[in-house]
């Protein structure tokens, strides 16, 4: 992949230019002028900061900690820049071996993500919202922060006045990030690599770019074709397609899964073409995105998604695989503390997808961190089946 700041290739995020978005005129601000004028955020409410931290008991040399890292904002994003977002040179293509069945971790050599996290920095940090806490995005939090003295609550909390104490105020702010659950593109590259062995591609969504990304790494690849809903996240993944140093055919769609179903001239050209189909479905109302047509927007209630999104998404798998194709997924049950937000997603889409396709194989994945509350399960299946 070269990556070159050039508008037929990839816009990369530069440090200045991420830092930049944090500042504002006039921050020549003093710590009292900080606590009168200072709002606190507890859900869609504001408190006055000043009466805040009467009623919470929470001391001015505590709040002063948090007004410190304010006015030396730059230490804390040039390390986030750095951690989480800056593209190292050797990590731009897969040149290690692939991880082994049995051991797919998606936290292992995490700076191939940094690539996906830094081309799609606002649809990952700002936009992408929780479906089931009600917190602020990462970007947002910051965003109030910094720029308009407003402070979410929980940067207030015992806990974070704690590790604020320790100089650990980076782990409070780790609390809002990454909300959109990222998949490596080297936990991609080594399924194909050690699972799969595909070389014609489909993929019903485009994952932030990380599946296109991920097999276009793997040589033997010669197809790649995928869809999504967001525009931007269309265009990036075909800049990619087009910047990529290992040339293969592509073809990006911007259009529900579940309409390339309806849609006859798309049928006509891949019915029984692709020799595996991958993805990691949308976690129902887990993540939600912004922009296009979201499944969760489309249908009502989690039964009408089921049938609408995830039944016809299947039928399309399996009308676009040849016979003996494997239709591979990312999938967990998620949920909450209370029944009212819990979802049987691996059993009951399963038991869809086994209508049209023999389960051959479910592999462990390790740490893809899906933003999730207290729940008996939140390790993910690698889900491998194969076309009837």
């Amino acid at each position: 992949m070269y990556i070159r700041n050039h508008p037929r290739t990839m816009e990369i995020l530069k440090i200045e230019d991420f830092i930049k978005q944090f500042h504002k005129k006039n921050e020549n601000m003093t710590f009292t002028e900080f606590k009168n004028s200072g709002k606190v955020k507890i859900g869609e409410k504001m408190r006055p900061l000043k009466e805040y931290v009467l009623e919470k008991k929470i001391e001015n040399q505590d709040l002063k900690l948090l007004f410190e890292n304010i006015k030396t904002r730059d230490e804390y994003l040039t390390r986030f820049y750095n951690l989480s977002l800056r593209i190292q040179p050797d990590k731009i293509h897969i040149n290690i071996p692939p991880m082994k069945r049995n051991h797919m971790n998606n936290n292992h050599e995490t700076m191939f993500k940094n690539i996906i996290r830094n081309i799609h920095y606002k649809g990952i940090l700002l936009e992408t919202e929780s479906g089931i806490e009600n917190n602020p995005t990462y970007m947002k939090m910051l965003l109030d922060l910094y720029l308009r003295n407003i402070i979410d609550y929980k940067l207030l909390t015992p806990s974070a006045i704690f590790y604020m104490k320790s100089g650990r105020l980076g782990s409070v702010f780790s609390s809002y990030y990454f909300r959109a659950s990222i998949m490596n593109p080297y936990l991609v590259y080594s399924i194909n690599k050690s699972i799969l062995h595909g070389t014609r591609i489909f993929t019903p969504t485009l994952g932030w770019s990380s599946y296109c990304y991920g097999f276009l790494e793997c040589p033997e690849v010669v197809e790649y074709v995928g869809t999504d809903v967001i525009q931007d996240v269309c265009s990036k993944t075909e800049q990619l397609c087009k910047s990529h140093i290992n040339r293969v055919k592509y073809d990006i769609f911007c259009k529900p899964s579940e309409d390339l179903l309806k849609t006859k001239s798309f049928i006509d050209k891949y019915k029984n073409h692709f020799d595996v189909v991958f993805f990691s479905p949308p976690y129902y109302k887990l993540e939600l995105y912004k922009g296009g047509k979201q499944s969760t927007d489309r249908y009502n209630t989690y039964e009408e998604w089921l049938e609408n999104y995830w039944l016809a998404t299947i039928q399309l798998c399996h009308r676009v695989l040849e016979k003996g194709g494997r239709l591979c997924y990312i999938l967990s049950d998620y949920g909450s503390q209370t029944t009212k937000n819990h979802f049987e997603l691996l059993s009951d889409m399963n038991n869809i997808t086994k209508k049209y396709f023999h389960l051959k194989n479910i592999q462990p994945m390790f740490n893809k961190n899906v933003n999730v509350t207290s729940h008996r399960d939140t390790n993910e299946k690698i889900m491998i089946f194969e076309k009837k």
